[in-house]
């Protein structure tokens, strides 16, 4: 199992890739409640700048802590999600773009918890097939 301590600045991870469905649109948008136009009228769409639908920006960056989550597996250390800053929807995602996530650890400090020994920063940045970045941010974790 991985530990804190193990944690270096500097230390990257690629995920998978993972192609976004349709399916995956409608159910977010049942789930979350957002059932705007951007993401459920392709007629609408098709006449707007996108030309098409594009995906919630929360369903992407669900999908990028889950593809984190699957690359590091489940002996990561992790305990707990802390927060998130900085985070921006750069460029729209479209039904059929396939996007995978790059992490790079910037920041680990020690910090008092009952069930984590440090905290440590990942600068994320989300690319689709092209390579275009379609979302960065920062995520904090609890580490053991």
């Amino acid at each position: 199992m991985s530990a804190f301590d193990e944690v270096e600045v500097g230390d990257t991870i690629e995920t998978a890739a993972r192609t976004v469905t349709e399916a995956d649109i409608v159910n977010f948008a049942g789930v979350s409640g957002d059932f705007n136009d951007l993401h459920l009228d392709a007629e609408k769409m098709a006449d707007s700048d996108y030309g098409e639908r594009i995906a919630m920006g929360a369903l992407v960056f669900s999908m990028t802590t889950g593809l984190l989550w699957q690359a590091r597996g489940t002996d990561s250390g992790v305990v707990a999600m802390y927060g998130v800053d900085e985070l921006r929807f750069v460029a729209p995602v479209f039904v059929g773009d396939t996007i995978s996530v790059e992490s790079e650890v910037v920041e680990a400090d020690p910090y008092d918890h009952p069930e984590a020994s440090g905290r440590v920063r990942y600068e994320a940045t989300v690319t689709n097939q092209h390579e275009d970045v379609v979302l960065t941010c920062q995520l904090l974790a609890l580490v053991r």
